[in-house]
């Protein structure tokens, strides 16, 4: 997969530090002081100025270990000459809790009593409510409390994450809406509650702390990764057809233009060869706008498998452009021929009244690249799962739905959104987040999806696995927009690629800023 780091479910966060317990190299109590300081050192190293500002930091401390962190951290900034103030949601209820609690010596009181009114010196709120344990929506005084906060112009600073989102689904708790966090500060691993949904949206900038549980990773069996760049995407040499022969089906007249910029996608990100293929009265348009991209005039499914008798050809991309009835027809020939190839937009589309009839005919080197509305059409019940209320934690996430999606099509499925999720039809998960610190609205343009398959195809055509082609793509989708930044039209993408390819050559450029794939403290 390349530079890709690991992110964490609830659940395997809590084996790992189980694990470290049942060691007796650490304790409960242990691993809540190293949390509470590294936290402490990640707020003042993000706020220099605080003490300055002759502001105080309130920190809102529930009772469980995550209220616990809160009270260390309390007595960690305070000193660091921090002027600080807790407001206990209740008694703790942890003996790890109770440890931090009673070597607080500073000023605590109820939540109830907090005023944000004009004129207050509260510069600081840390949310220590519950963080990643909370299984039920939050109550709505302190959804209201933590808004009103915001609302006041206090940035949030979240332990673990902000309370009330679920940090395995990434999706608010009820029926609730809840301020953005500043900074989140996280320890060991990011959680998918981070990057997925709401989540990616509410997180702020997520730093990840060391607390010493790295000997005990492996507790966490396997992980869900961040998707990040691989040298393999660099090309060491060769001819051009060791670099593969990728081919995008094109629609007819006046409808080529998603397909020619899957194509130059393609092959900008490396297809050795690249033919875009519409139908006879297409091919003057298409030919007056290509140059490097070759063309084929394709008639029907007959032509198309006359055409891969040629075993060069080894990729294929078909949806962009290519109207239902030509998608319906052209993707069962294409199926039929075993090639690697993506199916988006009316490929997509074309078999929605029918999805099981498709699903039966896929093979595993196919990917599918819905957009939300495209998922809904091919797997209605799980895309109604993800509308309705999540009321309970953990609830079902993007990434749950389409690895179900996955394994029922027997293709890798990847749904496209500001958290990209990906799955291969065994299971194995990827993130391509482009939320918080790490967004790329400019992606929100017509086109850009029809880049995204190229990319896909081209990685393909080179050889790289379905999944990996996903997540590679993926990534350098967004991370080609982030470095276009404003007034990004679809076109830009594959024109800001060799940008990003110098940067991971070390030629460019550093990337900028996202959720660091190792523990910064």
């Amino acid at each position: 997969m390349g530079s890709s780091s690991p992110i964490l479910t609830t659940r395997q966060m809590r084996a790992v530090e189980e694990a470290a317990i049942s060691s007796g190299v650490e304790t409960g109590s242990s691993l809540m002081e190293q949390a509470g300081r590294a936290a402490a050192l990640a707020i003042a190293a993000h706020w220099p100025d605080f003490v300055a500002a002759g502001r105080e930091a309130l920190i809102l401390c529930g009772p469980g270990n995550n209220g616990g962190d809160g009270y260390v951290i309390a007595r960690h900034l305070a000193g660091f000459g921090w002027p600080v103030r807790v407001a206990a949601l209740a008694a703790p209820s942890t003996i790890e809790a109770e440890g931090a609690a009673a070597l607080w010596r500073g000023e605590t009181s109820g939540i109830g009593g907090i005023s944000m009114a004009p004129g207050r010196s509260i510069g600081l709120c840390i949310d220590a409510l519950f963080g990643t344990g909370i299984t039920r929506p939050l109550g709505p005084e302190i959804a209201g409390l933590l808004r009103g906060i915001a609302a006041s112009g206090c940035p949030i600073a979240a332990v673990d994450i902000l309370s009330g989102i679920c940090a395995t689904s990434g999706r608010v708790l009820g029926d609730l809406r809840l301020p953005e966090a500043e900074l989140t500060v996280t320890f060991h691993r990011p959680k998918l509650g981070h990057v997925l949904s709401d989540g990616g949206a509410l997180s702020g900038l997520v730093q990840v702390c060391d607390i010493g549980l790295e000997p005990w990773s492996e507790a966490a069996g396997d992980s869900v990764v961040l998707a990040g760049p691989s040298e393999q995407l660099l090309k060491r040499g060769g001819h051009k057809y060791g670099y593969g022969h990728a081919m995008v089906l094109a629609g007819g007249t006046g409808k080529g233009g998603a397909a020619r910029l899957a194509a130059r996608a393609a092959l900008r990100v490396g297809a050795g060869l690249v033919t875009l293929a519409p139908p006879p009265e297409a091919l003057p348009e298409n030919a007056a706008r290509l140059d490097a991209i070759m063309l084929d005039a394709l008639p029907d499914a007959e032509a198309l498998l006359q055409r891969l008798r040629d075993p060069r050809i080894n990729a294929l991309c078909l949806g962009p452009g290519l109207g239902l009835a030509r998608a319906r027809a052209l993707v069962v020939a294409a199926l039929e021929s075993g090639r690697a190839m993506v199916l988006d937009a009316d490929a997509l589309t074309a078999f929605s009244d029918g999805p099981d009839g498709l699903f039966s005919q896929l093979h595993e080197g196919v990917v599918l690249t819905p957009h939300d509305g495209e998922f809904a059409r091919l797997f209605p019940d799980l895309a109604r799962k993800l509308r309705d209320e999540a009321t309970r934690g953990p609830a079902i996430s993007r990434l749950d739905a389409v690895r179900l999606a996955a394994a029922r099509s027997g293709a890798t499925v990847l749904l496209k959104g500001p958290d990209t999720v990906i799955s291969s039809p065994e299971g194995r998960g990827v993130v391509a987040a482009a939320t918080g610190a790490n967004a790329a609205p400019w992606l929100a343009t017509a086109g850009s999806g029809d880049v995204l398959a190229g990319l896909i195809t081209g990685l393909l055509a080179r050889g790289f696995a379905p999944l990996d082609a996903a997540s590679q793509a993926a990534w350098l989708h967004a991370e080609s927009a982030r470095c276009f930044g404003p007034g990004l039209i679809a076109e830009d993408l594959p024109e800001t690629l060799p940008q990003v390819l110098r940067a991971i050559a070390g030629q460019g450029a550093h990337f900028p800023p996202r959720i660091p794939p190792e523990p910064l403290l």
